[in-house]
């Protein structure tokens, strides 16, 4: 059985060929921004936001290709206060998001959704608690330099594996999660589902 992942997310594809998965991979192309927008008016969780818009991405390719496992993915960046993070629209406003995370911990919700037929039939979510040591505006712009605009496309502005791991004095739970998939149970699922060996 084919798998596709409803994304081009280079950290996913990474992730996904790291792990000996193959696939093809294809731009979901919905409109994210207006999803959350109106989940948010209806006070919705990060979690179910995060769930929803990798369902969206998941059930949307699904339908374009039948019989494949199509695996959509989704991050969520909320903040202590309750506010929820969006990708940077440009380098300045991320020195305003790593300002606003800095010295504070945050949740970063990756959700994953399997579609078939246009159809979800497994989903999980999982948080990891990022705790983001206190950043200097020297410091952040020295990252900034090395890292604009890669990090453009990340909701909480760094890629933990590579220098963004400098912004954390801890960090409880999956790396997996936090790089913006929960792997290890898409991989058991996967198995299960027989597109990959057990």
């Amino acid at each position: 059985m084919s798998v596709v992942l409803a994304s081009t997310s280079a950290s996913r594809r990474a992730m996904l060929n790291a792990a000996g998965v193959a696939h093809d991979a294809v731009a979901a192309r919905v409109d994210e921004r207006a999803v959350k927008d109106a989940m948010l008016a209806d006070n919705a969780a990060p979690r179910d936001i995060a769930d929803a818009l990798a369902e969206l991405k998941a059930v949307k390719i699904s339908r374009e290709r039948p019989g494949a496992l199509v695996l959509g993915g989704d991050s969520v960046v909320a903040l202590g206060d309750g506010r929820l993070l969006d990708k940077p629209l440009d380098r300045a406003d991320a020195a305003t998001h790593l300002r606003m995370m800095s010295g504070a911990r945050h949740d970063l919700i990756s959700a994953a959704v399997i579609a078939l037929d246009g159809v979800p039939i497994w989903r999980h979510v999982d948080v990891a608690r990022m705790h983001v040591r206190m950043l200097s505006d020297a410091f952040i712009e020295r990252y900034l330099d090395l890292e604009w605009p890669a990090i453009a496309g990340c909701v909480g502005c760094y890629r933990v594996e590579g220098p963004g791991v400098q912004l954390f004095h801890r960090i409880e739970g999956s790396q997996f999660t936090v790089m913006g998939m929960p792997l290890l149970p898409v991989l058991d699922f996967l198995r299960i589902r027989g597109a990959l060996p057990s």
